[in-house]
């Protein structure tokens, strides 16, 4: 049965009261039955459903809650103990929107003291979950500044003031815990009040003739004060005048003045500004209803608590206005959130822009020195692919004695500079954390001899004694990186044999443990030499460092060959160690793990350098700017048996192409009028030609490796030319396009141009483990990333390096949360490595045109892959639609 004027309330004055005091709050109120009936509400339990008032009145209360079940038992331990407060429950609106609240509700009971149902009070907790969610993000902050600070010292301050704000907010749950202990005391109090009904009822069982009138009212009175004391917030009515007549503990709390005390006071004194809380009050009478205007109430002792003032006027019988209800939310909470998050933002703001700025200039000098490593490396090898090449080539002539010791001595001197060379452009690598390792099958043991072989004549001229330990049951062909293995025995080798005068060099090689898949072998070079004293063992790995001041000028070296082995055995599981006494000599020693395997080593697997019939007419393209190194590769190539043809620079070649059709083109990557990257960008995008390209280059640093792949460069190889690998790589590419030949397919390079698989919704769905989470990644994506991709084509247009830098910057990490292709990550790296080169050569409008070329053809490929994300995107967000 719904309360109503009719069977309810006589006096139409206490209705007008009691329904004004219901609309007057903003948490939902309802009244149910014993059975789980809605019998009354106000609006704010539609706002939160959805549902219409006429769809509401009957309905099964617990059917609005995602937990049906959960809200059931709470509302029978309302019947079970009087009352409940603050229980968790979450509200589905009709248009699937979740509202999170906590449940208070407590009994009310007819004259005879019989129950007769519950009255519910929901309020929502959203901003709370929100302060709590910004509570995470604080430490979050906090955290990363804890990072930035070794980066930056001038965060010191910000991660100061998060200190400060944590220990502010514990002291604010300890606030809250004792307004948990308020709570309960209120709560015993009602339980006291609700006794004293029960007394007062039995006393109106004598009044037989106004019994009717009078339960009614009591009932109406119940209820009512039911709403007001589960409400958190609080509420008083007010006379015209501005008295108050009546109010909740809540009032009395925040006020700190006791309820007796405040009937008949002036309302308007428990403000900061009294007459503005005048104002706003006769704002009610004039208006009907005033709601969410800001004004402060001042409490006894002096604190400040900021509100929202929420009024609704109430009448008598006849329609007169008697008075206001009044409700007044604390909002304290949220005012000091929001003051925090400004902060915090301001704070996050500042320390970001000085770890941008420190990064900055952390890029500038990396960068500077790629460019120095890569300027040296290059005028530095191309003369010794000359002396090195030529070399090699006049040695396989007849040659008497004396001819061979001098190019011998020519080709060990080159071969010493080309390890100089490779010892700077190793420690450049592992700078910058690029340095790669092969993981091929080979013969540990030929491999040591080979290696060891090189130091036979070093070692007899100084008369010392190489002793070479071999554990026999080490497996005959292990899988690892032969060339990085070749690093560290050299130089440790080599650190003994410089640094011993007399005595002996001994190489261990011990297996220390085996099984079915895996073999540890333990390597260790001992020396009698001039040892280490301890206090310099400590930096004896560190770049550029020696055992004592006259080491470099007494025995030589840079002091990087101990760096380097270091950083090759580490990243490979590895612990360089050493043992060491001053006089008695030293030994280093480390463990790596190899993979076992029944495959024949690589070095077995390279093809004699006779060239095989099916590729007599083979057609080489040699790109080469310098006479020596084109020299050197006609000697190289007609010695295999190839035709080949050469080109001075990138222009010349692209006009060579346009006449002839030749199998493989061996690009150097420095050349005037066009260089080598300019010109493969031409020949992919252009001339739409897949012809293989082999790089020829001195540099090999990383920079210039990503940029060889992002062009659309098929391999590379690094001078002085290696002429058996020179000879294999040309081979594998030439049988390649032999069998794609046969197959009645074009020859594709290995650079990754397969079709995008864009996005990979499985791995999009594990990372972010519900629905609700995925549909609101889905939307920022949807939201910034055309954003950025347009800003890159701006940028592009305009020539924008910096702006160009800054959306590829921040449009990469996209493609792997996303789960896109990683091809296109690259191809937006190599956009973001142009922009950086055009902003160090300070380039505006005088930019090639096969710069733009590049530019714009990487941007397409990402724009288009980009669309067709936000594509899928968009389909995938209007199934999830239906779902939630």
């Amino acid at each position: 049965m719904i309360l109503t004027p009719e069977n309810l309330v006589p006096n139409k004055e206490n209705e007008g009261r009691f329904q004004s005091l219901m609309e007057a709050s903003l948490d939902p109120l309802v009244t149910i039955s014993l059975d789980g009936k809605i019998m009354d509400f106000n609006v704010a339990l539609t706002n939160i459903t959805g549902v219409t008032r006429e769809n509401l009145t009957g309905s099964d209360f617990f059917g609005y809650f995602i937990e049906p079940l959960n809200a059931r038992e709470i509302y029978q331990k309302v019947f079970a103990e009087g009352s409940v407060t603050d229980s968790p429950l979450t509200i589905r609106h009709t248009d699937g929107k979740l509202t999170d609240v906590l449940f208070n509700g407590a009994v009310y009971r007819d004259d005879k003291g019989t129950v007769l149902g519950a009255v519910i009070v929901t309020r929502d907790i959203a901003e709370q979950k929100w302060a709590t969610e910004l509570r995470i993000v604080n430490k979050e902050l906090a955290f990363q500044n804890n990072e930035k600070e070794k980066r930056a010292q001038e965060l010191s301050i910000a991660n100061t003031e998060l200190v400060f704000q944590n220990e502010e907010k514990e002291k604010r749950a300890d606030e809250l815990s004792i307004a948990n202990k308020e709570l309960a005391f209120q709560n015993d109090e009602k339980e006291k009040r609700a006794a004293e009904l029960v007394i007062a009822n039995k006393e109106l069982d004598f009044q037989k003739g106004e019994k009717i009138k009078r339960a009614a009212e009591l009932r109406v009175a119940n209820y009512a004060r039911g709403l007001i004391e589960a409400s958190r917030d609080p509420l008083m009515t007010i006379s015209p005048e501005g008295k108050i007549t009546d109010m909740n503990q809540a009032t009395a709390n925040v006020i700190g003045i006791a309820r007796q005390d405040l009937i008949g006071s002036d309302f308007f004194n428990y403000f900061t500004e009294p007459a503005m809380a005048q104002q706003v009050y006769l704002e009610v009478f004039a208006q009907g209803a005033v709601a969410d205007l800001p004004l402060t109430l001042c409490r006894n002792d002096g604190k400040l608590t900021d509100v929202l003032f929420n009024g609704s006027v109430y009448k008598n019988d006849e329609g007169k206005v008697i008075g206001v209800v009044v409700v007044a939310r604390d909002v304290t909470e949220q005012k000091r959130i929001a003051t925090e998050l400004v902060e915090a933002k301001t704070a996050a703001e500042q320390a970001y822009k000085i770890a941008e700025e420190a990064k900055a200039k952390a890029e500038d000098a990396v960068k500077t020195k790629q460019q120095f490593l890569s300027n040296m490396s290059h005028e530095i090898r191309t003369p010794m692919n000359a002396i090195v090449g030529f070399t090699k080539v006049v040695l396989k002539t007849e040659l008497t004695e004396k001819q061979k010791e001098y190019l011998t001595a020519i080709k060990n001197s080159g071969d010493a500079l080309i390890v100089l060379i490779n010892d700077i452009l190793d420690l450049a690598k592992v700078d910058a954390g690029k340095m790669t390792f092969e993981q091929i099958p080979f013969k540990l043991a030929t491999s040591l001899s080979s290696m060891l072989h090189l130091f036979e004549t070093k070692i007899l001229e100084k008369n010392l004694k190489l002793e070479k330990q071999y554990d026999p049951r080490i497996p005959e062909v292990l899988i690892g990186d032969p060339v990085r293995l070749h690093q560290i025995i050299l130089n440790l080798v080599s650190n003994a044999v410089k640094f011993t005068s007399e005595g002996k060099i001994t190489v261990q090689v011990k297996m220390v443990s085996e099984d079915a898949e895996k073999a540890t072998v333990k390597f260790s070079v001992s020396d009698t030499g001039i040892g280490i004293k301890a206090e310099k063992l400590g930096h004896i790995f560190d770049d550029f460092q020696q055992a004592t001041s006259g080491t470099s000028r007494i025995y030589g070296g840079t002091g990087l060959g101990l760096a380097i082995v270091k950083n090759l055995v580490e990243p490979q599981g590895g612990t360089l160690t050493v043992e060491s006494k001053p006089d008695e000599g030293s030994t280093f020693s480390f463990e790596l793990t190899f993979q076992k395997t029944q495959e024949k080593a690589e070095l077995e697997l390279i093809p004699e350098m006779e060239l095989e019939a099916e590729f007599k007419d083979a057609r080489i393209l040699v790109v080469e700017d310098i006479a020596l190194n084109q020299l050197l590769m006609k000697t190289l190539l007609e010695d295999f048996g190839f035709k080949m043809d050469v080109a001075g620079n990138g222009r010349i070649a692209l006009e060579m192409l346009k006449d002839c059709d030749y199998d493989i083109i061996l690009m150097d990557l420095q050349m005037p009028e066009m260089n080598g990257f300019e010109a493969t960008d031409y020949i992919r995008n252009t001339l739409n030609c897949h012809v293989p390209i082999i790089a020829l280059t001195a540099d090999v640093t990383t920079v210039d490796v990503e940029k060889c792949r992002a062009v659309g460069m098929n391999d590379y190889i690094s001078k002085p030319v290696d002429d058996k690998l020179l000879y294999s790589k040309i081979v594998k590419f030439l049988k390649q396009a032999g069998r794609q030949k046969k197959a009645g397919i074009t020859y594709k390079d290995d650079l990754p141009t397969q079709q995008p698989k864009c996005v990979n919704f499985d791995y999009l769905k594990r990372i972010t483990k519900n629905n609700t989470r995925m549909m609101e990644m889905i939307g920022l994506y949807l939201e910034e990333i055309p954003q950025l991709v347009q800003s890159m084509q701006q940028a592009i247009a305009g020539k924008d390096w910096e702006n160009l830098k800054l959306a590829t910057h921040s449009l990469i990490p996209t493609f792997a949360t996303m789960g896109i292709n990683p091809e296109f990550e690259d191809m937006a790296k190599a956009i973001q490595a142009l922009a950086g080169n055009l902003i160090a050569e300070n380039a505006g409008q005088e930019v090639s045109d096969e710069t733009m070329g590049m530019l714009t053809s990487l941007y397409q490929k990402i724009e288009t892959v980009c669309l067709k994300a936000a594509k899928e995107l968009e389909e995938e967000m209007l199934k999830l639609a239906e779902l939630v």
